[in-house]
C-alpha cells in the first residue's frame, strides 16, 4: 500500500476543499440572496439575517403550491411509466434476439439525440389533436419523449449483463416472460432502477420548454416556468429576492432525493444481488 506524505495528503484535501466550495458556493449564495429584497441583493453579504419575507411572497403572489403540485405529478407519472414500458423493452432488445433488434436500439439512441426544438412543433400538433392542450397529461405525454429513450437504453445495458443462468432456471421452472422480469430480474436490477429513476424524475422536474409551450394558465404551469415568469413592478424591475426564494423551495427537494437514493443504490451494489 503506497503511504502519503503529509504534503500530499494536505494537498490532495485542499484540492477537495477547493471542488466543493466551487460546486456549492452558488447554491449557498443563492440561500443568501433568498433572505434578501431591493438593495441589499447588490451587497455582498455571505451572511445575511434570515428573513423569511421572500418565500412567504413567492406563495401569496402567485399560485406556487400548485405549480409544485403540478411538477410533482408530471415527474412522478412520467418516471412511472417510462420504468414500466423501459423494464419491458429492455427485456426485448437484451434478452430476445430478432432480426433488426441492433437497429432498433440505434433507433432509441437516436431518438434522445433530437433537441427539443426539433419536435416541438409535431408535439404541438399531436397535443392539441388528442385535446390535452394546457393539461397535466399533455406534459407527461411530452416529457416521455425526454425520458423514455435514456431510460430504455440505460436498462438495456444493465439488462445484458445479468447472467443467463437466471433465466434459464426460471424457464425450467415454467416462468413466463413476463414473471421472469418482475419476479426475477426486477430485484437485481434494484440500483439501476433508482439510478434511471431519479435522473427520469430531475429531467421531468426541469424541463422548461415542452412546459412553457403547452401550457397557458398559472395553475397548469410547473415550477420551472413559474419561476421564469415571476416579475415585479415593471419589466425593468425584478424581485430577485423571490426568484431565488423560488429556486431554493424547488432544488431542495431534489437534493433530499438524490442523498436518500444514493444510499440505496451504493447498498444494492455492495451487496451484490447474484453471487457465484
Amino acid at each position: 500500500m503506497t503511504h502519503w506524505s503529509l504534503p500530499s495528503k494536505i494537498g490532495f484535501y485542499l484540492l477537495l476543499l477547493v471542488i466543493a466550495v466551487f460546486a456549492l458556493f452558488p447554491f449557498y449564495y443563492t440561500i443568501t440572496s433568498s433572505f434578501q429584497s431591493g438593495q441589499e441583493l447588490f451587497n455582498v453579504n455571505l451572511f445575511p439575517r434570515p428573513d423569511l419575507e421572500n418565500y412567504l411572497a413567492v406563495f401569496r403572489e402567485q399560485p406556487f403550491a400548485r405549480n409544485i403540485l403540478n411538477s410533482i405529478v408530471v415527474a412522478v407519472v412520467v418516471v412511472a411509466l417510462s420504468l414500466c414500458l423501459a423494464v419491458t423493452a429492455s427485456f426485448a432488445l437484451a434478452r430476445v434476439h430478432f432480426r433488426g433488434r441492433g437497429l432498433l436500439l440505434l433507433t432509441v439512441l437516436s431518438v434522445s439525440m433530437f433537441p427539443q426544438v426539433a419536435v416541438l412543433s409535431g408535439m404541438f400538433e399531436l397535443i392539441r389533436a388528442l385535446g390535452l392542450y394546457n393539461s397535466l397529461g399533455g406534459l407527461i405525454l411530452a416529457n416521455l419523449i425526454l425520458t423514455l429513450p435514456f431510460t430504455v437504453w440505460v436498462l438495456t445495458t444493465f439488462m445484458r449483463q445479468l447472467p443467463k443462468e437466471l433465466e434459464e432456471a426460471a424457464y425450467v421452472d415454467g416462468a413466463t416472460p413476463l414473471e421472469i422480469i418482475y419476479k426475477v430480474f426486477l430485484p437485481v436490477l434494484w440500483p439501476a432502477l433508482v439510478t434511471t429513476g431519479l435522473l427520469a424524475f430531475i429531467a421531468a422536474w426541469n424541463e422548461f420548454l415542452f412546459a412553457l409551450t403547452f401550457t397557458l394558465s398559472n395553475e397548469m404551469r410547473t415550477v420551472p416556468v413559474a419561476i421564469a415568469l415571476i416579475s415585479g413592478g415593471s419589466q425593468y424591475e425584478l424581485p430577485w429576492g423571490n426568484i431565488m426564494a423560488a429556486s431554493v423551495i424547488v432544488t431542495l427537494p431534489l437534493i433530499v432525493l438524490v442523498l436518500i437514493f444514493q444510499r440505496k443504490i451504493i447498498g444494492g451494489l455492495t451487496a451484490g444481488a447474484v453471487k457465484g
